[in-house]
């Protein structure tokens, strides 16, 4: 993974097609997905139920750049390691599953994995400072983490606007996870955002059969955010 400041699209195979992941993986890439973001929910942390590692295991043949892996769990240590081996490229954690967040970005490091704190809405960005030399990738819940397809919190655009005067030149991703399209996507990517996060936005109309409407979805949403980037 070399580190770039260029828009990357991560479509979330949380709104994929559940049965064939495998070849949505490969569509989304093919119609020109920088990354593959999958969402893992443990229905205690948020209120939902998602994917373990052996999935993650699964699909990581079928995906040829980066699997990006945003751990929505709580205790979120004990299942690093598990997630490390499953083949994730990016692990994050969110700052609000436990008491040492220090701790976890070492953990994930230590396995030899990209490390990304995520930050829910209500969380503010004085925390993130005294981490910002641990992690490589700040992941902004521009909706409350738990579920696909829900409205953007504009409120959130000055939150990564904060983010970005405090990273700097560090080479640290801003990724936007929640209510991303071709609307919204211009506005975090004017405030220093570089991964846009998108679930539906990416899926709809198309299909593994019919793959076309995916690449027009995301050079759509690709386009926006370059232009005001």
């Amino acid at each position: 993974m070399e580190f770039s400041r260029k828009i990357k699209i991560a479509p979330s195979i949380l709104s994929a097609d559940f049965a064939n992941f495998g070849a949505e993986c490969r569509a989304i890439e093919d119609q020109g997905a920088d990354w593959v973001h999958v969402d893992v929910m443990d229905g205690h942390f948020v209120p939902n139920l998602t994917f373990g590692p052996a999935m993650c295991a699964a699909i990581r043949p079928h995906i040829k750049g980066v699997m990006d892996v945003h751990l929505m769990i709580a205790p979120v240590d004990p299942y690093i390691e598990a997630y490390a081996a499953a083949g994730a490229d990016v692990i994050s954690a969110h700052l609000e599953s436990g008491p040492h967040i220090h701790r976890t970005l070492q953990a994930i490091r230590n396995t030899g994995k990209k490390a990304g704190l995520a930050i829910n809405p209500g969380t503010g960005i004085d925390a993130v400072a005294h981490l910002i030399d641990m992690v490589d990738l700040i992941c902004v819940m521009t909706v409350n983490p738990g579920f696909g397809g829900q409205k953007f919190i504009h409120s959130q655009v000055d939150k990564v606007r904060s983010l970005r005067a405090v990273i700097g030149d560090r080479p640290i991703h801003i990724e936007i996870d929640g209510g991303v399209t071709v609307e919204t996507a211009p506005l975090v990517a004017a405030a220093g955002a570089d991964v846009l996060v998108a679930g539906s936005a990416v899926f709809k109309g198309g299909s593994v059969g019919n793959p076309a409407p995916y690449g027009a979805n995301i050079a759509a949403i690709r386009k926006a955010a370059e232009a005001a980037a």
